[in-house]
């Protein structure tokens, strides 16, 4: 029976604590038949219970399908079906996903440090057309940067008020916690918000995020272990936070500054113990339902 893995809440095996972790969540393509759960923090954790966003709705895409990350926690997915059909009043046709999670959750083999647990998603700055694309233009189709070339700030032939509304409208629902996006971009919302200013304080400047902006989302009501981050400091940030980010400080290396080292992968024994029961529940008979985890020890 699953609940008998609940032992495995202990040490790992040693070799398997030493197999990096994204190699082992990269393989799994089905979510763990789990009560839906988030467990750890957004850089180290898992997902249970993932749901996926479907590849086609009637306001959005998927796009980079053969990643398999189009998984999440359920709020996370009602979340963003939200989102797709409210922006449509600020003049966004729809939206183009990009990653949210593995189906389990967990490190990924490329591309992200966070999006562990299903509650962080990537949306394209891109508008979704008027037309469904190709499994083949989801995997080439380029998304199209907001910057003027070889600047750190928008391009206002690119930026629109569109997509300062879709950011907008993302950053005032209460479950938002966070919306990355890049300094410009931070700094161009800033300039244009007028007296509305209250949502601005989580929209955070972050490396990248000149393509797309990232939601992430508070822990869901249930999931216990899951870590929420510190709530982003008080005022619109569009002060002297800001401009430290759009100096040469946090992009120009000081000359003879050594390369910074590479991060360790993270192994299973970084990870919460559930963990492990995530990755190894196996299929679940149709009439059984999902098993809820066992709650954390205290």
């Amino acid at each position: 029976m699953l609940i008998a893995s609940a032992g495995l809440c202990g040490a790992p095996a040693p070799a398997a604590a030493q197999t990096p972790a994204r190699d082992l969540f990269g393989k799994a393509t089905t979510p763990a038949p789990l009560a839906a759960r988030a467990i750890g923090s957004y850089a180290k954790g898992c997902l249970a219970g993932a749901v996926p966003l479907a590849v086609d709705g009637p306001t959005w895409q998927v796009m980079r399908l053969s990643r398999n990350r189009n998984w999440g926690h359920p709020d996370l997915i009602r979340l963003l079906e939200r989102l797709s059909a409210d922006a449509r009043a600020d003049g966004w046709n729809g939206l183009l996903v990009g990653d949210l999670a593995q189906p389990r959750g967990g490190p990924m083999t490329s591309g992200h440090s966070s999006h562990q647990i299903g509650l962080d998603a990537d949306i394209w700055l891109t508008p979704m057309p008027d037309r469904r694309l190709s499994r083949t233009e989801r995997e080439e189709m380029p998304a199209i940067s907001m910057l003027k070339p070889g600047s750190r700030h928008v391009d206002p032939a690119v930026f629109t008020p569109a997509h300062a509304g879709v950011i907008r409208r993302a950053a005032k629902y209460p479950e938002t916690a966070r919306i990355f996006v890049h300094p410009g971009i931070k700094k161009a919302l800033c300039e244009t918000a007028g007296s509305d200013r209250a949502w601005l304080h989580k929209v955070r400047p972050w490396w990248g995020h000149h393509y797309h902006f990232h939601i992430r989302i508070a822990c869901p009501a249930g999931s216990v272990g899951c870590s929420d981050q510190d709530p982003p400091p008080a005022g619109d940030g569009c002060g002297s936070e800001l401009d430290w980010w759009l100096s040469d400080e946090p992009w120009v290396p000081r000359p003879g500054a050594p390369p910074p080292a590479p991060a360790r992968p993270l192994t299973m024994a970084d990870l919460p113990g559930e963990c492990r029961v995530v990755l190894e529940a196996g299929a679940m008979p149709a009439a059984a339902g999902a098993v809820p985890l066992p709650r954390p020890r205290p």
